[in-house]
């Protein structure tokens, strides 16, 4: 069939950048797909040509775009239709090559029920577990604690740890609520947990003439609220003889299903016993982790899944695959960790992102790009290779704090600190270390500096501006000056997002993106965009705050009873009216954020004398929603 002439990208953001990279480095012609949230996307601009949609969730529009476009093939990237059997079917009954498996490997995975049965038979070892009517009664039998995971899921959505029998019925009914909402079916299975558990997968590469083969694994323990953070290849875990071994299971399971192209099978581990690995589930797709593989086996998987669906062969047996040196990914998501890891937004004021010299970032941000509540909250991913796991530590670690994504908060900055953890350092980990230590990973309180940096950024905004070669007037600068008198020194009052205001002086160079600032002794520099301060992945929005503004407010008695949005959404619920009783902890309003819910309740018992907002209002982080009147002034 030879290589196509030209691909639809059915994605968005990094993903969509990543595969029209190969594109064009293949000579084939790129086709983005774009929503009117995206119409000046990066994805947009670097495609030889775009196409406008309605819903990147629609089979149809997608189809059709491809189509109108003259595409000869899609690539799904991961995530929306990615792992979407009727998807796949719908581009083959159109005449499109759908970059992936068969329609039926991919249904067949994607149930968790039919997927185990089927590489069990394959000799492929499984978790102990069922599903069925009786999944109270099988529970019991295995022993707390369990694991709930819908069936139709995927990515660690939806599942939910049962430690404590008495609770079995309970959380049996609210998984079956949550697998329904979030996948249209409540099917669920139940697994025996394993404590400290590590999260291995399989790269695995097949054509369409009977040949598989796998790439080695990646390390994916490092985990919060079931979602990978940071991979590695290969893990400090497997000795070769396990490798090989869960090498052959993986290659096996996609045999068992009629597997093609690029795809992963994920294992879970004890950590304590690696040779008893079990199969967890199959990811029919390109995978967020694919480039810490490309790195150690100097294969492009894109390329690769190009190559096949386009019909070539593999050209390399398992014999020809070797790895080399060690590679770490890191996922920028725009969270911030000081709010709990809440999802963020805004407009990217200033992008640093590195490349280069074993760094890499795949990502689909430019400066200007909205990043709003409708889409998942990864923005970017941050990969360092090197000749072994320290010197990849330390090179990612070091890109990180290169890394500046101002006017979004994001969790470049925890994730740099996490990495330098003991146990990270070590090699010892397992699916809850993150969760473990992540309070101690999030910095308490801000550091003087900041605030320092931030009056020096008002103190050089208050100079006028002067013309080259022009007159300066002296009585105009902020310098404290005054006739007969002593000089005053100018301060400022600065607030942050959830802590108290501070009086501040600065003194400090300004420049037009960066600022210097000596703090007992120490020089410290920040990069800086309006408000925007950041340093070593860390950013901070300094405000301004006016003292009499505030206790003017505060008089009216509101302040106390507002209850203001914790991330930038949308309203989806509204529980109460103005003129309502409630009482403390009453749920008010729910905020949905990047596939988050945040329950809003009131701070006390009183009556709702403000209500702005209704269901589908979108709101930015910090607005007022509503306010509560405690009983005493109500």
């Amino acid at each position: 069939m030879g290589m196509f002439g030209s691909v639809l990208v059915a994605n968005r953001g990094e993903i969509a950048v990543r595969v029209i990279r190969t594109l064009r480095e293949l000579g084939v012609r790129s086709i983005a797909v774009f929503s009117d949230a995206d119409a000046d996307a990066r994805h947009v601009r670097e495609a030889d040509t775009a196409v406008r949609i309605g819903s990147y969730l629609s089979a149809d529009d997608l189809v059709e775009a491809g189509l109108r476009a003259g595409a000869e093939a899609v690539h799904p990237g991961y995530g929306f239709l990615a792992e979407n059997a009727g998807f796949a079917q719908a581009c083959a009954d159109a005449g499109l090559v759908f970059i992936g498996p068969p329609a039926a490997a991919i249904a067949l995975m994607g149930d968790k029920i039919r997927a185990k049965e089927t590489v069990s038979a394959a000799g492929v070892p499984v978790v102990p577990g069922g599903s069925g009517p009786e999944l109270e009664s099988i529970a019991r039998k295995l022993g707390m604690p369990v694991l709930l995971k819908p069936s139709a899921g995927g990515g660690g959505k939806g599942m939910r740890l049962v430690r404590d029998e008495a609770l079995l019925g309970e959380e049996i009914e609210a998984a079956r609520r949550g697998a329904l909402n979030a996948f249209g079916d409540d099917t669920l299975l139940v697994e025996r947990w394993i404590d400290r558990p590590r999260h291995i997968e399989i790269q695995v590469l097949a054509d369409g003439h009977g040949h598989v083969v796998h790439l080695g694994e990646r390390e994916c323990s490092l985990q919060r609220r079931h979602q990978k953070v940071i991979e590695e290849a290969p893990s400090v875990l497997l000795d070769e003889a396990t490798r090989a071994a869960m090498g052959e299971a993986a290659v096996q399971a996609a045999r068992s299903c009629g597997y093609e192209g690029a795809g992963t099978v994920e294992f879970i581990v004890p950590g304590d016993d690696p040779a008893s690995y079990y199969f967890m589930e199959m990811n029919t797709r390109l995978q967020v982790e694919h480039p810490v593989t490309e790195y150690v086996t100097g294969l492009d998987l894109v390329e690769w899944q190009l190559r096949v669906a386009a019909g070539e062969e593999l050209p390399y047996a398992q014999d020809d695959i070797t790895l080399t040196g060690h590679a770490i990914e890191a996922r920028i998501c725009a969270e911030d960790p000081a709010r709990g890891f809440l999802p963020s937004g805004g407009t990217v004021l200033s992008l640093r992102e590195p490349q280069g010299h074993g760094v890499r970032t795949d990502s689909g941000l430019s400066e200007g790009t909205e990043v709003g509540s409708a889409y998942d909250p990864m923005l970017s991913k941050v990969i360092a290779y090197g000749p072994d796991r320290a010197t990849a530590l330390r090179k990612l670690r070091a890109a990180l704090a290169e890394t500046v994504t101002l006017g979004v908060p994001t969790n470049a900055g925890f994730l740099r600190r996490l990495l330098a953890h003991p146990a990270v350092v070590a090699g010892e980990l397992d699916t809850g270390l993150v969760e473990r230590e992540a309070e101690g990973l999030v910095p308490d309180g801000i550091p003087d500096e900041v605030y320092a940096a931030a009056a020096a950024v008002r103190d050089a905004e208050l100079v006028p501006a002067t013309p080259a070669g022009g007159w300066a007037d002296p009585f105009s600068a902020p310098s404290g000056w005054r006739l007969g008198g002593e000089a005053v020194e100018t301060r400022h009052w600065l607030r942050i997002s959830g802590q108290e205001p501070v009086q501040v002086r600065g003194t400090g160079r300004v420049g037009d993106r960066t600022v210097s600032v000596t703090v007992d002794g120490t020089v410290h520099t920040f990069h800086r965009a309006g408000d925007w301060l950041g340093r070593d992945g860390d950013s901070w929005h300094v405000q301004d705050h006016d003292p009499v503004e505030a206790a003017l407010h505060g008089a009216g008695g509101s302040s106390t009873g507002s209850l203001t949005a914790p991330m930038p959404g949308t309203v989806t619920v509204v529980k109460v009216a103005v003129g309502d009783q409630v009482v403390a902890g009453q749920g008010l309003l729910v905020v949905e954020a990047m596939k988050m819910e945040h329950l809003i309740s009131a701070p006390h018992a009183g009556t709702v004398t403000e209500l702005d907002v209704r269901p589908g209002t979108t709101v930015a982080m910090d607005q007022v929603l509503a306010v509560v009147a405690p009983e005493e002034e109500s």
